[in-house]
């Protein structure tokens, strides 16, 4: 169906004028000032090269179609073919170029003249803007987003190094973000096309896994941090109880004989400052096994020097339990008017029960002999 050109010409005059807006918007874009004024590298530089090309051609084209609409305007009144050729053929030169002789028939031109209709001409100024418009959103999106992105996990990463201070643990994670993002942001500023959104989640990841080890590191601290304030406990237990029972020991020997005595232990103590000093240097990862080994180690000589307080009390309870008995045995002797008769039987239990060394398996064997000696008098 052929066109109305009058009503062709009113649609080109109204679309021309939205044309003009949208250029004017578009060549004031922050994104097209930032693509312009950035020395671009990568996929955003190839882009944006052949978006200025399509821009050049959308100003070109903005020309020719304004033109050929003040041309139409001119023959409106006269209307005719000369009209409708302007408004509805093909009546704007895009180029014209030399035809080579070689390639030129005997009827040939020398020249050869690329046209179109001001409708076509309107289309494909069409695709140019959506391609120009693309990378300029594109590119403005990602740094619109992507800038304060980075600057947030920037600041992330400032954050997590001031809390690991000195103790070291989630540094080598938090390095690496740093140095990730620092190349990530650089290429951003010159790439915003080229750069992978992953990569900052990437990075936030590192910072987080770097905060856990961190926190971690700190739970850790507390840990052991209470197990070396037990160790130290310990330690004064181990010491008290050596003290007490070498007491014991000699309380024993005096009454008993010089071979009860308490071995001697490791010293501990010299193996427990070396865990301090790991602990003060924050080396909190190489104390754990050290100090597990040192526990075990002091918890034995306390199991030690125990059983030789107990072997101690053993033997002085044996002793008084048999004085007892004994004791018991004479004040019935007394009683029935028989300790006269039985007095060499407590003389013999006086010997081995009261005088040291004490045997105890002799004088056990005395005092029952005492007291079946009582039984029998007093039978």
């Amino acid at each position: 169906m052929m066109l109305d050109p009058r009503a062709e010409l009113a649609r080109l005059e109204a679309a021309v004028a939205r044309v003009a807006e949208n250029l004017v918007e578009l060549d004031d874009s922050v994104a097209k000032r930032d693509l312009d004024a950035r020395s671009l590298t990568g996929r955003t530089a190839s882009a944006w090269a052949s978006a200025k090309d399509a821009l050049t051609r959308l100003w070109e084209g903005y020309r020719q179609l304004t033109a050929a609409i003040t041309e139409a305007r001119a023959l409106r009144d006269v209307g005719g073919p000369a009209f409708a050729h302007q408004v509805l053929g093909r009546s704007i030169t895009l180029s014209t170029s030399v035809v080579p002789l070689h390639q030129r028939g005997l009827l040939g031109a020398g020249q050869e003249r690329r046209t179109c209709s001001p409708g076509e001409l309107l289309a494909t100024m069409e695709d140019a803007f959506r391609t120009v418009a693309d990378v300029a959103t594109r590119a403005g999106d990602a740094w619109q987003r992507l800038l304060p992105a980075s600057a947030d996990a920037a600041a992330a990463v400032a954050n997590v190094r001031r809390l690991i201070g000195r103790d070291q643990q989630g540094l080598a994670l938090l390095d690496e973000a740093d140095r990730r993002l620092r190349y990530f942001t650089q290429t951003m500023g010159s790439d915003p096309l080229g750069v992978d959104e992953a990569e900052l989640t990437a990075i936030r990841a590192l910072v987080d896994r770097a905060d856990a080890e961190r926190t971690s590191a700190g739970e850790l601290r507390e840990v052991l941090g209470q197990r070396l304030a037990e160790a130290h406990k310990l330690l004064a237990e181990v010491d008290a109880a050596e003290q007490a029972a070498a007491e014991a020991a000699a309380h024993v020997a005096d009454r008993f004989g010089s071979g009860f005595v308490v071995a001697d232990g490791p010293d501990l103590r010299p193996d427990l400052m070396a865990v301090d000093a790991l602990a003060s240097a924050g080396h909190w990862a190489l104390i754990s096994p050290r100090l597990a080994e040192w526990t075990r180690r002091a918890r034995a000589r306390l199991d030690e020097v125990s059983v030789t307080s107990e072997r101690a009390g053993e033997l002085l309870s044996a002793r008084n339990e048999l004085r007892g008995r004994f004791e018991s045995y004479q004040a019935k002797a007394k009683r029935r008017g028989l300790d006269g008769s039985l007095g060499s039987a407590a003389d013999r239990v006086r010997e081995a029960l009261y005088v040291a060394p004490i045997d105890l398996e002799a004088a056990r064997a005395a005092v029952n002999a005492y007291q079946d000696a009582v039984r029998e008098a007093a039978s």
